[in-house]
Formats: C-alpha cells, sequence, structure tokens
C-alpha cells in the first residue's frame, strides 16, 4: 500500500492586481501619499539658519558629533529622553487611533502601504489596469512585449528605491554636498551601502512582497486586536442588508443589496473579500468602501453596504434604527484614556524643553588621590567639571564655589575663575578647589559645598553639588 505523500504547509504567493477605483478614500490615500512622500524627499534639503558655527541644515542626524536638529531644536546625546518620549507619543497615539478606527496607521499611513501604493500607481501606469496586468501575468510566453513592459516597471521601481534609500542617507549629512560627493563618487562607502541596502528593500518590498510584509512579517495586525473592542470604528459588511446575495435580475424579490459583482475584492490590495467578516489581512483603506459605494449608485441601492461601522450598531440597524453618532463611539473610556496619557507625555516634553538651560555642567572628583596636601599645608581636591555650551558662539563662563568661606577655586591653564567655552561644544575643564591650612574643611573629612557656572554674556547660571575632602582630625 502506498503512502499518499503528506501535505505541503507551505503555498506560493499569488499575486494581486487590485483594480483601479475612484472615490473619497482612494482620493484620501492620493493626498496623504503625496503629502509624506513629499515631506520625506525634500525635509533635508530645507535650511535653518543657527549661526556660523553650526549646520544650517533644518533636520539633520548629525552622528559624527553626536546631536539631532529639528530647525530650532538642538537634542544632545544626554537628551535623549526628548527622542525616547516622542517613540512614547508615537505608541500612544497609535494605540488611540486604531482603538478610534481600527487599523487606519495601516491603511494610509505605513510606509509600507505608502511605498506599495506608488509602485502599484506605477505599474499600471506601464502595465495597464487590473485586467491587461492579470493578461500578461498569465502569458506564459515571453516575447519582446512582455520582457518591454517589465523591464520599463522595474527600472522604475528600482529608480523610486534609489531615490528613497538617497533620501535616508541626506539625513545624516549636509544633504547638497552629499548629493554631490554621491554623484561624484567621493562619498563615504557607509552611504552607498545604506543607498544599496534600501533600494533593494524598498524595491523587494514594495514591488514583489507587498501584503505579505503585512500578513507575514508585520506583528502589528496580531497586536491591533488589543486595541481594538465593539465600539472601534472599522470596515466592514452590513450582511443583514446584502444577503442573499444574487446576480442582477435574478430572484429580486428575495435578493439582498449585494449584486456580487466582486468589485470590493477585485481593488482589495490585500486580496481579501471583506464580505467574510473581519479579517487579519484588512488594512481598513477604504478602497472597498469606494467600490461598492460605486455600484450602489449604478443599480439604485443605497451607499455604505461596505462602510466603517461598530460592532454595537449592529441589533438596531437590523432593525432598520440609525447608527449612534461617530462621536459616541471615538469618546468612550479607552480613548479618553489614551488621549490623556498623550497628552501628558506631550505637555511633559515641551515644558522639559523650554526649561532646560542653554549651559550644562557635570563634576567628577578625582579620587587618586582624594587629595594632596600642598608645601604650604593647604589641602586641596582636584575635580573633572565637563561645562557645555550650547549657544551658537563662544561663551565665557566664570566657574566659583559656594559653602565655607575659606574655600577658593583655581582653574587649570588660566590664572582667572573663567574660561571660553567653544560654541555649541563640551570642554573638560580641571579645577582645583583648596582649603587653607587650620581651615574647617581641611581638618574635616568631608565638607559639602556648590560648584557655581555663570555665563558671563547673560547671566545664566547652574549648579551642581559635590563633597570637599580634608585630611580630618
Amino acid at each position: 500500500m502506498t503512502t499518499p505523500p503528506e501535505p505541503s504547509l507551505y503555498a506560493a504567493r499569488e499575486p494581486i492586481f487590485p483594480k483601479r477605483v475612484k472615490g473619497s478614500f482612494r482620493n484620501l490615500k492620493w493626498y496623504l501619499m503625496a503629502l509624506m512622500l513629499g515631506v520625506y524627499y525634500v525635509t533635508p534639503f530645507l535650511r535653518w539658519d543657527r549661526g556660523p558655527s553650526l549646520p544650517d541644515q533644518a533636520v539633520l542626524i548629525d552622528l559624527a558629533n553626536r546631536r539631532f536638529f529639528f530647525f530650532m531644536i538642538e537634542i544632545w546625546p544626554h537628551e535623549f529622553y526628548f527622542v525616547a518620549g516622542l517613540l512614547i507619543m508615537a505608541g500612544l497615539g497609535l494605540f488611540l487611533f486604531t482603538s478610534a478606527a481600527g487599523r487606519v496607521w495601516c491603511g494610509y499611513a505605513c510606509p509600507q502601504t505608502v511605498w506599495t501604493d506608488l509602485f502599484i500607481l506605477v505599474e499600471r501606469w506601464i502595465e495597464g489596469d487590473r485586467n491587461a496586468r492579470l493578461r500578461l501575468h498569465r502569458q506564459k510566453k515571453l516575447d519582446f512585449r512582455k520582457a518591454r513592459l517589465r523591464l520599463t516597471k522595474w527600472i522604475a521601481w528600482l529608480l523610486i528605491g534609489l531615490a528613497t534609500g538617497g533620501a535616508w542617507v541626506f539625513y545624516f549629512a549636509d544633504a547638497p554636498t552629499l548629493a554631490v560627493d554621491l554623484v561624484t563618487g567621493q562619498a563615504h562607502p557607509v552611504a552607498y551601502t545604506t543607498m544599496a541596502i534600501l533600494t533593494f528593500t524598498t524595491f523587494f518590498f514594495g514591488g514583489f512582497a507587498r501584503e505579505q510584509i503585512c500578513i507575514y512579517a508585520c506583528p502589528w495586525p496580531r497586536i491591533q486586536a488589543a486595541m481594538m473592542d465593539e465600539d472601534t470604528l472599522t470596515i466592514g459588511y452590513r450582511e443583514w442588508r446584502g444577503e442573499p446575495r444574487k446576480a442582477r435580475g435574478v430572484g429580486e424579490d428575495t435578493q439582498g443589496d449585494c449584486i456580487n459583482c466582486m468589485a470590493c475584492v477585485n481593488v482589495c490590495p490585500m486580496g481579501i473579500d471583506i464580505r467574510d467578516g473581519q479579517q487579519m489581512e484588512c488594512i481598513t483603506c477604504g478602497l472597498c468602501i469606494d467600490a461598492c459605494d460605486e455600484i450602489m449608485e449604478k443599480v439604485g441601492k443605497p451607499r455604505g453596504l461596505i462602510d466603517y461601522l461598530a460592532l454595537t450598531d449592529e441589533p438596531q440597524e437590523r432593525e432598520g434604527k440609525p447608527p449612534r453618532p461617530v462621536w459616541q463611539h471615538i469618546l468612550r473610556p479607552r480613548t479618553i484614556l489614551y488621549t490623556t496619557l498623550w497628552s501628558a507625555v506631550g505637555v511633559a516634553l515641551v515644558v522639559a524643553l523650554f526649561l532646560r538651560s542653554d549651559i550644562e555642567m557635570t563634576v567628577a572628583p578625582v579620587r587618586n588621590p582624594t587629595f594632596v596636601t600642598l608645601s604650604d599645608g593647604s589641602i586641596r581636591n582636584t575635580y573633572e567639571v565637563r561645562l557645555r555650551n550650547k549657544h551658537g558662539e563662544d561663551r565665557p563662563f566664570r566657574v566659583t564655589v559656594k559653602g565655607d568661606l575659606t574655600l577658593r577655586v583655581e582653574l587649570e591653564g588660566t590664572p582667572y575663575e573663567t574660561v571660553t567655552v567653544p560654541a555649541d561644544a563640551m570642554l573638560n575643564q580641571r579645577v582645583y578647589v583648596i582649603a587653607p591650612k587650620g581651615s574647617d574643611p581641611a581638618n574635616s573629612h568631608r565638607t559639602e559645598f556648590r560648584f557655581w557656572v555663570e555665563d558671563i554674556s547673560n547671566g545664566d547660571r547652574v549648579h551642581k553639588d559635590t563633597i570637599f575632602n580634608g585630611k580630618g582630625n
């Protein structure tokens, strides 16, 4: 007896060729795609004057100097909590929009969705709409026309991928200078390598993988369910209105509004049938709504057979009653909580941004040795003081101490109490604090005191508390 072969757990991908559709949701996706791609490609070339000693690129991730510039804002490495706060806000915002309106991020703003939309648009320009692309795909023979169309499409995709990778590296260096260096072959190999990787991934993800990235690679479809409940507005099919579905003109007395035209399936970039209910693959892009509304108008039926709806409205809609107002679905405890948390983090970041000082200091006592006894019997402690000047010009800083009146300060390399800190830089300054022989700090084990640093130009001051170590009794 022959043992039957085990069924394969792998199914080859069947390419999806979405049909062109017109409507409000499709227009919204076009506007958002143009806006987001425009911001992404143009932003590195925007200028912002910060003075002669600082870069004038409006948005710049300056890895060499470990800083991030965003128009008038400059973030230093020790201020990374601002970036962390923005990431937290992004996460809370994602939770908020998902709980209110389903996977709107996936359907309208996700980079994978945006670039896939762009690639499909190029594909449609070159190969035609859905039926023409299907015929070309099913054509087994590789003739001159098919080779020409495929090659043209792939070249266009590669150019989009190249522009994508090029725009990304422009965020890490002066964009106009780097653009010239890239063309002339003088750019750093890291720039070319990064562009090559992003060109390939954009080409592959947007051109070939497409919905597979959303279904298998992205974790969000599996997480989103925790953000949604029965009051979430998400795209669904009003089966109580559409069933039983039949072809137009067949048993119209018992027919629902759905005429089984498959328009909603043909326009879906994920290749699903929304009439089968909620599915993990659905990215709530709204194209099925546009397609169905167009058909409903043609057959004289009300729009909204497929629409944004909430499960809690189903019982009253089945009875012919209107659904609750949209604001009642959006304003509920879950969304209010997310909005409150999101706003609290945003307010905290703004307050921290405006309260931060333009000068900073850190103090590190030198422990080896703890103190030094000088020839006149006085006791000296040594400190490594880091002075950070966030201004766009050199500033004179005065270093003083406050505490025991007998303590005096000396700066290594200068007989004065002032030192000039270069513009937008950090200076490591060795500072000596001396207690005269017989004074309380010299005879005590530990004496608390405070370092003060004053910007002489405008009077800004910062301080740090530390300890003076004496020889003890």
